[in-house]
């Protein structure tokens, strides 16, 4: 599981942070993003930049899809990372207290197709989580096919 800070990809350092994190939800919590996967790869470190740099122009959030441009891995059909809650990883994950206070909200972004999006984009959000679970699919898995 790699993880990113926020902070560090706006270079904020923590002198220049409200108590208890950044407040880059507007309601007092930071984010960190998850992305998780089978193996070690210099370009997990360059997708989380992308989304925290994405993130903080734009302020997407839970169910937003990011389209990456190309595969998050070669070989690969998924080309966007879908903001969700951690799923894979358990309820506890979510929220996780910060020191001095707080607490950061941890998003999860798990690889997709474009064809997955389009049907999240007819059918909702929760009917891809659905399609995801009738297929018990590994969202680890790069060469995992499109389940649409």
């Amino acid at each position: 599981m790699f993880g990113l800070d926020l902070r560090r990809v706006r270079g904020i350092g923590d002198d220049q942070l409200p108590a208890g994190g950044a407040d880059l939800l507007g309601d007092g919590r930071g984010l960190e993003f998850v992305l998780t996967a089978a193996g070690k790869d210099p370009r997990f470190a360059e997708l989380l930049t992308m989304v925290a740099s994405c993130h903080a122009s734009h302020r997407l959030g839970i169910e937003h899809s990011f389209p990456i441009g190309e595969p998050w891995l070669p070989g690969s059909a998924c080309d966007h990372l879908l903001r969700s809650l951690p799923h894979l990883h358990g309820p506890a994950l979510e929220h996780c207290p910060q020191p001095g206070g707080g607490e950061a909200r941890v998003l999860w972004l798990p690889p997709v197709t474009s064809a997955e999006i389009a049907f999240r984009r007819a059918h909702g959000h929760e009917a891809l989580e659905q399609l995801f679970d009738e297929h018990a699919i590994d969202p680890t898995d790069p060469r995992r096919p499109s389940m649409v």
